[in-house]
């Protein structure tokens, strides 16, 4: 029989849609029986949704409580986690006019789901010192301890993707975060079938080589949740699982 996982695309911070999503999870182990397979989460918990801190914690409670559960560091998590660390650290996948506090980024909503007053005009180093005193040393532990990928069986589960032809071993953490250019448009065949999000799409789509889960839960569109059997993969759906199988050509 093939490895069984279930993934989860990218979350940012909308707890309620995490929580639709396990449930179609929990439906479809009650389907075939099945309640060790794990599930992996691909990152980017955070910035954009209203609730960034609700989605670690519950994260962390169903980690804790024994849930089956691997979360793979995204490029928002990593921001999040060096803004704390050091308010003047600048992330290379980022243009040098942008940081993790710019709206466009999101980092003023995690801080805010946090407690810190509105971000916006104030200091950065100001929102720093309230935000350590505001953010729980554990959420801070829980993001430093991220993975930055999960092999298991045929399936390759991280946040943005590879750079082709570079061993794992030699894969930097900002192209496994970040990486798009050289990735996306590659269609070789990568080993393990890499199942990935960080590029957000109308809906879930499967390349042959790559499945992007990213459906755009960042933007107003539902969580997206899936099973991946060898290298088949479904959706999972109210209605039960939905092939996603690969676009012609690839």
């Amino acid at each position: 029989m093939s490895t069984r996982s279930y993934a989860i695309g990218d979350i940012h911070g909308h707890p309620e849609k995490l929580r639709v999503a396990h449930d179609l999870i929990a439906a479809d182990r009650a389907r075939t029986g099945d309640d060790q397979s794990p599930v992996i989460h691909l990152g980017d918990l955070t910035d954009r949704g209203p609730d960034s801190r609700g989605v670690i914690e519950m994260l962390i409670d169903g980690i804790e409580g024994g849930a089956p559960w691997t979360v793979v560091l995204g490029n928002h998590d990593r921001m999040f986690r060096k803004f704390l660390d050091d308010p003047d650290w600048q992330d290379p996948g980022l243009r040098a006019d942008l940081g993790w506090l710019n709206p466009r980024l999101g980092g003023d909503t995690t801080l805010e789901s946090y407690g810190v007053a509105e971000v916006a005009g104030r200091d950065r180093h100001e929102v720093h010192r309230e935000a350590l005193d505001k953010v729980p040393r554990a959420h801070r532990d829980f993001l430093a301890r991220l993975p930055l990928y999960h092999l298991r069986g045929e399936a390759l589960f991280v946040h943005a993707g590879i750079r082709p032809g570079v061993p794992m071993g030699e894969q930097t953490e900002t192209d496994l975060v970040w990486i798009r250019e050289g990735w996306l448009e590659d269609g070789r065949d990568h080993g393990p079938l890499v199942v990935h999000g960080h590029t957000a799409l109308e809906h879930p789509r499967h390349h042959g080589n790559r499945v992007n889960l990213d459906g755009g839960a960042a933007y107003g569109r539902p969580l997206a949740a899936a099973v991946i059997e060898g290298r088949e993969v479904w959706l999972l759906t109210p209605e039960g699982r939905q092939p996603l199988r690969p676009e012609p050509g690839a």
